[in-house]
């Protein structure tokens, strides 16, 4: 029985855990990290270490102005590719069975397909790879530990690590390349110094069956970090005119709810995921370029747990995706026209990974409430 419910909470926090992106592409939305502060147990151990190793794949390609999807991108050829490849090490000081502190070393090799970007006639690529934005976090169970249920608050930095004027060569002919900044999607960092806020929640209703709620917030209150959007070249007067020149360095959100149902060390979970960037961020001015929206998927995931070990996997599928008006879209926009830029996101993301817990108790001393 203790299994059963240990499975059921690993579920809850490697789901949670795994959370940088699965219907990104276009929209940064950047790595959350390992936002469950690592925890594996129903009981959270009273000292140890976790190590969270976590992979992430995807394919964007598909181009949305709001809903509208626009499918004669990718019938012409004009779309825009981003082949994304996420690494995640997240490792978790256990300080009592409340509280626990966390860093998330993301990092990440990205390349991405064009037209516009190069000579607008043939697809080239640029690319970015090395150390994302650095995540250190503390939190804290609010209630007494209890197998049946319980919500865990945490609050941290996200440092500015990430290389976030990152350059590559853009083509324009067989003799002429331009070095510059490559696109805002797949740079490293934003160049901001934010605030993550996290709560985390579960409760069992049933010996093998039990919900899960996370909501996450990045607070990046820096404008613009002057990195140059003109890939080389010169930023042209409308880009000056409305701010957009250079990048800016925006929030992003993250809201998962989901079902898991355990049997024996083999967990099953269900559920939906919101996240994306919004058009303004809730501190700061939001000047400077940036693609907001969202991507709203359904995701399902599975676990299995050997002794101190678990593996997990998951494969988020976007169900909606919307590339809402950014502020110099708006400031562009007029009752007779209205202006949205577009953006391109995945259909799926390939998820999977291990915890690896060692060094303390397992914390399951407490009396299982649903025994």
């Amino acid at each position: 029985m203790k299994t059963i419910f240990t499975n059921l909470f690993l579920l809850f926090c490697i789901s949670w855990g795994i959370t940088e992106l699965h219907a990104q592409g276009c929209v940064a939305v950047r790595s959350t990290g390992n936002s469950c502060t690592g925890l594996s147990n129903i009981v959270q151990p009273d000292q140890g270490w976790q190590i969270n190793v976590a992979y992430r794949n995807f394919k964007s390609y598909r181009h949305f102005r709001g809903k509208h999807e626009e499918p004669n991108r990718v019938e012409a050829g004009s779309d825009v590719r981003n082949y994304t490849n996420f690494l995640d090490i997240g490792i978790t000081k256990f300080l009592n069975q409340r509280w626990s502190i966390g860093i998330n070393l993301p990092f990440q090799s990205t390349s991405r397909s064009s037209l516009y970007e190069h000579d607008g006639k043939t697809r080239h690529f640029t690319e970015a790879t090395g150390l994302g934005d650095v995540r250190i976090n503390i939190g804290a169970w609010v209630f007494k530990p209890t197998s049946k249920g319980n919500v865990q608050i945490a609050l941290g930095l996200k440092l500015p690590t990430g290389d976030y004027n990152y350059m590559d060569f853009f083509y324009k002919n067989d003799s002429t390349e331009l070095l510059g900044p490559v696109d805002q999607s797949i740079q490293l960092g934003d160049g901001g110094t934010g605030l993550t806020t996290e709560i985390n929640a579960f409760y069992n209703f049933h010996k093998n069956i039990g919900v899960y709620g996370n909501l996450y917030y990045l607070f990046n209150p820096r404008d613009q970090n002057g990195t140059s959007t003109g890939r080389g070249s010169t930023p042209n007067a409308t880009a000056v005119k409305y701010k957009t020149a250079t990048m800016s360095v925006a929030d992003q959100y993250l809201v998962r709810g989901g079902v898991n149902v355990s049997m024996s060390n083999l967990s099953f979970g269900a559920g939906v995921r919101l996240e994306g960037i919004p058009s303004a961020d809730v501190f700061g001015p939001s000047n400077g370029f940036r693609r907001p929206g969202y991507a709203l998927a359904i995701e399902p995931s599975i676990t299995y747990q050997i002794k101190s070990v678990s593996l997990f996997a998951s494969v988020p599928v976007a169900i909606e995706r919307n590339r809402v008006q950014s502020q110099s879209d708006i400031a562009r926009s007029t009752p007779e026209n209205v202006v949205i830029g577009d953006a391109a996101f995945a259909d799926y993301a390939i998820n999977f990974g291990l915890f690896y817990q060692f060094g303390g108790h397992k914390g399951m001393d407490v009396k299982m409430d649903m025994e």
